[in-house]
């Protein structure tokens, strides 16, 4: 099995793209201005309580307040408090929990005006991020996520993932962190922890205390509010921390500076696996290297187009996301309709799952399945559906076919779903699309300019085109790029673009910076 991530950047974002043996299952996006992410943690001021929601609204910076319920306080607020208020005083600056005494928990159905008030100063942490017209939403009981564990202050217990199934392994794990541990912080160990040595738990571990350490020191020095005192690691970090493991076969980076800082990342969790990444240089565009922007292209559309002409159609409402599944115009070489159906239904559930992943798809989904008259038959769908998403990092859980045959999914929502537009708009608003000769004239016209300016007579010249375009200016004998070196005695490099739209062309100089015709 190949698995491959490509990291594509540019000038206000970083594309994450997961291939597993060359198929996408997986698309991040890192933007420079989001002041909002998972894990991100804020020393911030109650703005005001609402019993009625039992929750507080809190001012973290954003144009919607944040949301806290009563239940995601934490049942060691007192303790919480207590100790921004010593920190961000001066009082104490022992940071470690050792010799700090821990007040009573709070009630845990209680109300959130017995537990804080207005204007209080209170440390929260994003656990979902702004959604449609809605604030993040978070959490004053934090955690801080590392390679193999994560750090819970103010905490004592140590749970284990539910993924090591192993007993002997997790009482092996649970031994090891407990000799490690710190007092007052609690810790919860992840499944790539398995396996590892004391070595690199404790080393992951020093590496997140002390994570806590420069947290709380610049507590103290904050005068206003809010103040972001803790962000999560960058997105390239997070990602990698989250999925790498030692099936990983290559890791592809477009752009020098990320470069270095993924390969001092890797060097440090994984040195062994330093040699997989690899700096990304030729002229084609990396994402068109590796199939990504076709993928793309074909996967987040209305209709997902699958093996055997079976298809998807994906709906989004504001409540929920609707899958349905058709068997399309396939050609039946399965014996009896009950066969079809159950072969189209393990197919989509395998896409299904992809799906779900691809677009970050959260909240409520109905997978509207072909009707199985066999219990057997749905079992077994039930089945595959929970091993096909089992590798799926975010928290869900899977219903059971219902008697109508949907199969309900919850999926934990955390950031807006993924939406990538896959329709152009029309270039003519009769129906018609412009000719290439048409667009070669201009083409022409642009190239004519370019190859008389004396600024780019000796140097390369790229034309990035649609692959529509690209394969009738190479067509035929001579082709139209054959006239082109006949003409002006200079190749014309022409790299098939998926991204482009229809009519959208642009040339690029030997240094891969676009040509600005005149």
């Amino acid at each position: 099995m190949n698995k491959e991530l490509i990291i594509r950047s540019n000038s206000s974002a970083v594309d994450f793209a997961l291939l597993k043996d060359g198929k996408l299952i997986e698309l991040n996006k890192e933007v420079d201005d989001n002041k909002f992410s998972v894990g991100d943690i804020f020393f911030a001021k109650v703005r005001k309580s609402v019993g009625g929601l039992n929750a507080a609204f809190v001012n973290v910076g954003h144009e919607k307040d944040g949301f806290l319920h009563y239940h995601d306080l934490g049942p060691k607020l007192p303790t919480l408090l207590k100790f921004i208020k010593q920190v961000s005083t001066g009082k104490t600056k022992d940071y470690l929990l050792k010799n700090f005494r821990f007040e009573e928990d709070i009630e845990k159905n209680g109300v959130i005006s017995d537990a804080i008030s207005s204007n209080q100063q209170i440390l929260v942490q994003v656990v979902k991020e702004p959604i449609s017209t809605k604030g993040p939403r978070i959490s004053s009981e934090l955690s801080l996520a590392g390679r193999y564990m994560v750090l819970v202050p103010f905490s004592d217990r140590i749970s284990i993932s539910q993924k090591i199934e192993d007993r002997e392994e997790k009482n092996r794990l649970k031994r090891l962190v407990q000799s490690i541990k710190p007092k007052g912080f609690g810790v919860i160990v992840r499944t790539v922890a398995k396996d590892k040595k004391v070595a690199e738990l404790d080393a992951d571990l020093q590496q997140l205390i002390q994570r806590w350490k420069n947290m709380c020191a610049r507590l103290s020095k904050i005068n206003k509010y809010p103040t972001k005192v803790l962000s999560e690691i960058d997105r390239s970090s997070s990602i990698l921390r989250d999925i790498f493991d030692d099936s990983f076969t290559g890791i592809h980076v477009d752009d020098k500076e990320l470069f270095g800082e993924i390969g001092d990342y890797i060097q440090t969790i994984a040195p062994k696996k330093a040699g997989i990444l690899k700096h990304y240089t030729d002229s084609l565009p990396i994402f068109e290297k590796f199939g990504v922007e076709r993928q793309i292209k074909t996967a987040f559309g209305k209709t997902v187009s699958m093996q055997k002409g079976a298809y998807l159609v994906i709906e989004h409402t504001e409540a929920l996301h609707v899958i349905d599944v058709n068997s399309g115009n396939r050609s039946n070489k399965s014996r009896n309709q009950e066969e079809t159906a159950m072969e189209v239904n393990m197919i989509s559930a395998t896409e299904v799952a992809r799906q779900l992943r691809l677009r970050d798809m959260g909240g409520i989904v109905v997978v509207d399945f072909i009707d199985l008259a066999s219990s057997d038959n749905r079992r077994i769908l039930f089945e595959h559906l929970k091993k096909e998403m089992s590798s799926d990092r975010t928290k869900h859980k899977i219903l059971p076919p219902s008697k109508f045959g949907l199969i309900q999914i919850t999926r934990q929502r955390v950031r807006p779903v993924m939406k990538i537009k896959t329709k152009e708009p029309n270039p003519n608003l009769n129906g018609e699309v412009e000719a290439p000769i048409v667009l070669l004239d201009k083409i022409n016209a642009d190239l004519n300019k370019i190859v008389n300016n004396a600024e780019h007579q000796k140097k390369k010249i790229e034309l990035h085109i649609h692959p529509f375009i690209a394969a009738y200016l190479n067509q035929g004998f001579p082709s139209v790029r054959t006239k082109w070196l006949l003409k002006h005695k200079k190749r014309v490099k022409i790299i098939p673009r998926d991204a482009y739209q229809y009519l959208h062309y642009r040339f690029f100089d030997h240094k891969k910076k676009p040509i600005r015709v005149q």
